[in-house]
């Protein structure tokens, strides 16, 4: 059996109950942290904490070469393990099929995933969102500014009243020797290039979600952009029309300023 088990957001606790029954009945564990960190802990602390041993997969060992994840779980209750929910963004329903593919057994407990948290902490409907992005480092588009496909998905939302969720780029060490190590891009910098486009915009800074000292903070995007929110992991929203509900929220939560809430609400 394969079984993929999300982590949840923050440390080695945010695992679901079934999540962790998983994996400690598990033969053997891979994790990915490629697509997504737990900010709040460390592979040794997870191990500890679940008295498990875990193999660290990279992007390659996951996606183009599975083969020994999928070899073992032909004979072995493996658990692949990743922040947020497995089937969420970072998303690996390839895997998932490759597996079925093979005859393997295989089933999903999901995770809080940051899309669900998001939504959370800000008070906005889950079901007002549009189309989710990503926003690059500008070096790994090659160019400066917002990339094209940005600029697009997030006015589509905002014609259609949708609110927008901007995941903000991870970067990890590569093996090329340039910039070792990861970088959290923090939405200061998100919001300083999205007010390139936007600069009046509306938008909510989320930081931290999971952990117990999670920061919401609501204004315009050229404001959001002087200020420090702190440790990673961040995330944006760029609010459509907006419920008196959630404009209320993005108030009392997020200390938005109310003239530029009311613009926003219909």
């Amino acid at each position: 059996m394969l079984t993929f088990v999300g982590l949840g957001l923050y440390d080695e606790r945010s695992i679901t109950v079934e999540g962790r029954d998983a994996l400690r009945a598990a033969d053997r564990a891979v994790a990915e942290f490629y697509t997504s960190r737990l900010v709040g802990t460390s592979v040794e602390a997870l191990e500890a904490h679940h008295d498990v041993d875990i193999e660290i997969r990279d992007r390659a060992g996951v996606e183009q070469n599975p083969e020994p994840i999928l070899d073992a779980a032909e004979s072995e209750d493996v658990v692949f393990l990743t922040a947020g929910d497995s089937m969420i963004s970072t998303t690996h329903v390839d895997l998932r099929l490759r597996a079925i593919d093979r005859g393997i057994e295989t089933r999903v407990v999901h995770g809080v995933s940051a899309s669900s948290a998001a939504s959370g902490l800000t008070g906005l409907q889950n079901y007002r969102f549009g189309k989710a992005v990503t926003l690059p480092f500008p070096r790994a588009h090659g160019a400066d500014g917002v990339p094209a496909s940005v600029v697009e998905s997030v006015a589509a939302n905002r014609e259609r009243g949708l609110h927008t969720l901007v995941y903000l780029d991870i970067k990890v060490d590569d093996g090329r020797g340039e910039d070792a190590g990861e970088t959290f891009m923090t939405a200061d910098v998100a919001a300083d290039i999205l007010a390139e486009e936007w600069p009046d915009t509306l938008a909510v800074a989320v930081a931290r979600a999971g952990s117990p000292t999670p920061v919401v903070d609501a204004d315009r995007l050229s404001a959001l952009a002087t200020r420090d929110f702190g440790d990673p992991l961040h995330l944006l929203v760029i609010p459509g029309d907006l419920h008196h509900i959630e404009a209320d929220a993005l108030e009392t939560l997020g200390g938005a300023p109310e003239k530029l809430v009311d613009a926003v609400t219909v």
